[in-house]
Protein backbone atom coordinates (compact mmCIF):
# COMPACT_ATOMS: atom_id res chain seq x y z
CA UNK A 1 0.00 0.00 0.00
CA UNK A 2 1.30 3.41 -0.93
CA UNK A 3 -0.01 6.90 -0.58
CA UNK A 4 -1.41 7.96 -3.96
CA UNK A 5 -1.70 11.73 -4.35
CA UNK A 6 -2.00 13.76 -7.52
CA UNK A 7 -1.85 17.54 -7.63
CA UNK A 8 -3.47 19.38 -10.52
CA UNK A 9 -1.54 22.64 -11.01
CA UNK A 10 -4.40 24.02 -13.13
CA UNK A 11 -7.03 23.46 -10.43
CA UNK A 12 -8.66 26.40 -8.68
CA UNK A 13 -8.07 24.48 -5.44
CA UNK A 14 -4.77 25.30 -3.74
CA UNK A 15 -2.16 22.52 -3.87
CA UNK A 16 -2.02 22.18 -0.07
CA UNK A 17 -5.80 21.68 -0.01
CA UNK A 18 -5.60 19.06 -2.76
CA UNK A 19 -3.02 17.15 -0.71
CA UNK A 20 -5.01 17.58 2.52
CA UNK A 21 -8.29 16.45 0.96
CA UNK A 22 -6.82 13.39 -0.72
CA UNK A 23 -5.01 12.19 2.40
CA UNK A 24 -8.12 12.79 4.51
CA UNK A 25 -10.28 10.83 2.07
CA UNK A 26 -7.84 7.93 1.92
CA UNK A 27 -7.68 7.84 5.73
CA UNK A 28 -11.50 7.95 6.00
CA UNK A 29 -11.98 5.22 3.41
CA UNK A 30 -9.43 2.93 5.03
CA UNK A 31 -7.07 3.02 2.03
CA UNK A 32 -4.59 4.43 4.55
CA UNK A 33 -5.01 2.43 7.76
CA UNK A 34 -4.62 3.80 11.26
CA UNK A 35 -0.92 3.88 12.08
CA UNK A 36 0.22 4.30 8.45
CA UNK A 37 3.34 6.46 8.43
CA UNK A 38 3.17 9.37 5.99
CA UNK A 39 6.25 10.36 4.02
CA UNK A 40 8.46 13.09 5.42
CA UNK A 41 7.43 16.61 4.49
CA UNK A 42 10.55 17.24 2.43
CA UNK A 43 10.53 13.86 0.72
CA UNK A 44 6.85 14.07 -0.14
CA UNK A 45 7.18 17.66 -1.36
CA UNK A 46 10.01 16.61 -3.65
CA UNK A 47 8.01 13.64 -4.93
CA UNK A 48 4.99 15.86 -5.68
CA UNK A 49 7.03 18.75 -7.09
CA UNK A 50 5.77 21.11 -4.39
CA UNK A 51 7.41 23.38 -1.85
CA UNK A 52 8.03 21.79 1.54
CA UNK A 53 5.90 24.51 3.16
CA UNK A 54 2.93 23.43 1.01
CA UNK A 55 3.09 19.85 2.27
CA UNK A 56 3.78 21.04 5.82
CA UNK A 57 0.65 23.20 5.67
CA UNK A 58 -1.42 20.20 4.53
CA UNK A 59 0.00 18.04 7.34
CA UNK A 60 -0.74 20.77 9.92
CA UNK A 61 -4.34 21.02 8.70
CA UNK A 62 -4.71 17.23 8.83
CA UNK A 63 -3.34 17.21 12.37
CA UNK A 64 -5.73 19.99 13.41
CA UNK A 65 -8.59 17.90 11.99
CA UNK A 66 -7.45 14.82 13.90
CA UNK A 67 -6.73 12.84 10.72
CA UNK A 68 -3.01 12.45 11.48
CA UNK A 69 -0.81 12.74 14.53
CA UNK A 70 2.79 13.86 14.62
CA UNK A 71 5.10 11.95 16.91
CA UNK A 72 8.04 14.32 16.90
CA UNK A 73 11.06 12.96 15.06
CA UNK A 74 9.31 9.60 14.60
CA UNK A 75 7.08 11.02 11.88
CA UNK A 76 3.46 11.64 11.03
CA UNK A 77 0.94 8.82 11.24
CA UNK A 78 -2.70 8.30 10.29
CA UNK A 79 -4.82 8.61 13.45
CA UNK A 80 -8.18 7.07 14.24
CA UNK A 81 -9.78 9.90 12.27
CA UNK A 82 -13.37 8.71 12.29
CA UNK A 83 -13.79 9.22 16.03
CA UNK A 84 -11.99 12.55 16.07
CA UNK A 85 -13.88 13.86 13.04
CA UNK A 86 -17.26 12.82 14.45
CA UNK A 87 -16.45 14.38 17.83
CA UNK A 88 -15.29 17.65 16.26
CA UNK A 89 -18.35 17.79 14.00
CA UNK A 90 -20.64 17.26 17.00
CA UNK A 91 -18.88 20.05 18.91
CA UNK A 92 -19.23 22.39 15.93
CA UNK A 93 -22.92 21.51 15.61
CA UNK A 94 -23.58 22.31 19.26
CA UNK A 95 -21.71 25.61 18.98
CA UNK A 96 -23.75 26.51 15.88
CA UNK A 97 -27.04 25.56 17.52
CA UNK A 98 -26.28 27.71 20.56
CA UNK A 99 -25.23 30.66 18.40
CA UNK A 100 -28.33 30.39 16.17
CA UNK A 101 -30.53 30.28 19.29
CA UNK A 102 -28.81 33.38 20.74
CA UNK A 103 -29.42 35.15 17.42
CA UNK A 104 -33.12 34.45 17.78
CA UNK A 105 -33.45 31.97 14.91
CA UNK A 106 -36.15 29.37 15.30
CA UNK A 107 -35.34 25.70 14.65
CA UNK A 108 -36.59 25.82 11.05
CA UNK A 109 -34.47 28.86 10.14
CA UNK A 110 -31.37 27.41 11.85
CA UNK A 111 -31.78 24.09 10.06
CA UNK A 112 -32.36 25.88 6.74
CA UNK A 113 -29.10 27.79 7.15
CA UNK A 114 -27.23 24.54 7.81
CA UNK A 115 -28.80 22.84 4.81
CA UNK A 116 -27.87 25.77 2.56
CA UNK A 117 -24.28 25.73 3.85
CA UNK A 118 -23.95 21.96 3.39
CA UNK A 119 -25.36 22.17 -0.11
CA UNK A 120 -22.92 24.95 -1.01
CA UNK A 121 -19.88 23.14 0.41
CA UNK A 122 -20.62 19.62 -0.81
CA UNK A 123 -21.67 20.72 -4.31
CA UNK A 124 -18.49 22.78 -4.86
CA UNK A 125 -16.44 19.59 -4.96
Amino acid sequence: MALQITVDPDSATAPFEQVRAQIAEQARSGALPVGYRLPTVRGFAEELGLAANTVAKAYRALEADGVVETRGRNGTFVAAAGDAAAREAAEAAVAYARRAHRLGLDRTAALGAVQDALRAVYEER
